[in-house]
């Protein structure tokens, strides 16, 4: 099965493509380009450049969130589209499932993060059973503190991972202590090819009832809901 993998779910922009168990073309950046414009162009180059065609695509996969709002509805939307056009499958990995996936050789937990302003971090906590990852505790979002505070019960090593780690460090290294790990910088991109490879083995699902997972709603939304009650 060969699978085109998409993510622009946060600052940086990833596309893949896996066939069976092997990746055999990725492509990141980290650079604040807009991702609207960029995605279809990126995807036709690395199809053409894998020597393939959109006609040999079988399924397409997506990170469908947490992350930027903005970031997360373009790659869902086009990701969706895609689908619907070829007649092929849709399927959705949280973009902090695939992320954990880069401390794959790390003996502990790993706890995946992205900075979600005033102190927050959207993360969820995983671990690798063999080569299998396996969720601990679902995505969330909360104060770093509070989430330091939150997995402590574990007494194991717990692993940061995220581009916007660093924001966090001191936060969760006080509360931890030694039990805080952070991985090395040539860690923090998420890897399309782990959004291909997990997704692979992930039901698709309706292309019209797929919506993304933003963990929370927006600002702007979470007001109005609220006038409404009041």
């Amino acid at each position: 099965m060969t699978v085109l993998a998409i993510d622009t779910s946060n600052f940086s922009l990833g596309i893949a493509l896996a066939k069976g168990d092997q990746v055999i073309g990725e492509y990141i950046t980290n650079i604040k380009k807009n991702h609207s414009l960029r995605v279809m162009p990126a995807i036709e180059r690395l199809v053409g450049d894998c020597d393939l065609k959109t006609a040999d695509l079988k399924k397409i996969v997506v990170a469908r969130g947490p992350g930027s709002y903005t970031g997360v509805r373009i790659g869902v939307t086009i990701a969706k589209t895609l689908a619907w056009t070829l007649n092929i499958p849709l399927a959705g990995v949280s973009s902090l499932e695939f992320l954990a996936a880069n401390g794959r050789y790390f003996t502990g937990i790993v706890s995946p993060l992205f900075d979600a302003r005033r102190g927050q971090i959207f993360t969820g906590l995983y671990r690798f059973n063999g080569n299998r990852l396996e969720t601990i505790l679902e995505d969330t979002n909360m104060l770093a503190t509070e989430w330091a505070g939150k997995i402590k019960q574990y007494n194991q090593p717990v692993l940061f991972i995220g581009n916007d780690t660093p924001l966090h460090k001191e936060a969760l290294q006080n509360i931890l202590g030694d039990a805080a790990f952070f991985a090395p910088p040539a860690l923090y991109n998420p890897r399309p090819g782990e959004l291909a490879l997990l997704g692979m083995e992930k039901e698709g699902e309706d292309i019209h009832s797929f919506v993304p997972n933003y963990v929370r709603l927006a600002e702007a939304e979470a007001k109005w809901l609220g006038q409404q009650r009041d």
